[in-house]
């Protein structure tokens, strides 16, 4: 049989001097291995290519991690003077169109840290900046000095939220997760359910059902070094399972 289709949004990414369609590899193989499907990746070319064009051929969505953050414009904070890039606008607007016609078409739609932000600013919430800096949070970011691993090699515990699609999926109520986020989840978007938190009160997953489509955001890394972390895996076999629209038990 034909395995689903999943769609992973690209970023605008510089090589050389040219602009390139870009996806880490790792998200691509994470999804397609754990959660036993096809991938396709979703140019962000909102001028060219519409969501809803998009979103009809295919079975889910899965918005990636980036070092680009949201402009603060497309929650709801266009004078925000604290607010840093890089930017990434035409990812901004492909994404919030691709969130609303994947669950118009109900087909799932599953994000990565950032893609758990442009879930939650697409159901019409803000976020904070501070992450890494605010005195009363744990380090949700290493310094900027850091080299690469050691800034996905920082973790933390997260609780999941008694009775939610995580805390069944796994059957226990915490996990130890990979945190690289500088952004975060300041008022929940509306319709959105909260999967877990942090130990500081942080929202680190989101989740929803609207018009038959499966929402569910983490905020944490699943796709790094996912072939050593069982749980991380649990993430994608939920999306595979989404994909197929079978059941989570």
């Amino acid at each position: 049989m034909m395995r689903p289709v999943l769609g992973v949004t690209c970023c605008a990414r510089a090589i050389g001097t040219e602009t390139a369609q870009a996806v880490i590899h790792r998200y691509v193989t994470a999804a397609t291995k754990y959660a036993d499907a096809a991938a396709l990746l979703v140019p962000s070319l909102p001028g060219l290519i519409t969501a809803e064009e998009a979103a009809s051929r295919l079975d889910g969505l899965l918005l990636t991690g980036s070092p680009s953050n949201i402009e603060p414009h497309r929650y709801g904070q266009p004078d925000a003077l604290d607010a840093e890039g890089p930017y990434d606008p035409d990812r901004d607007e492909m994404t919030h169109a691709l969130i609303h016609a994947m669950i118009a078409q109900s087909k799932p739609v599953f994000g990565i840290c950032r893609g758990l932000q442009e879930i939650n600013a697409a159901f019409g919430g803000t976020l904070r900046r501070d992450c890494a800096t605010h005195p009363d949070l744990l380090t949700h970011h290493t310094p900027k000095e850091a080299s690469f691993d050691e800034m996905f090699d920082l973790r933390h515990p997260v609780v999941l939220t008694s009775g939610g699609w995580l805390s069944n999926a796994y059957g226990r109520n915490e996990l130890s997760v990979s945190s690289v986020h500088f952004q975060g989840v300041d008022r929940l978007g509306d319709g959105l359910t909260v999967e877990a938190r942090a130990p500081d009160g942080m929202v680190e997953a989101v989740s929803a059902s609207h018009n038959g489509a499966m929402v569910l955001g983490v905020q944490w890394h699943p796709e790094w070094h996912v072939d050593r972390h069982p749980d991380s895996q649990v993430y994608f076999q939920i999306l595979g399972r989404a994909l197929r629209r079978q059941p989570l038990s």
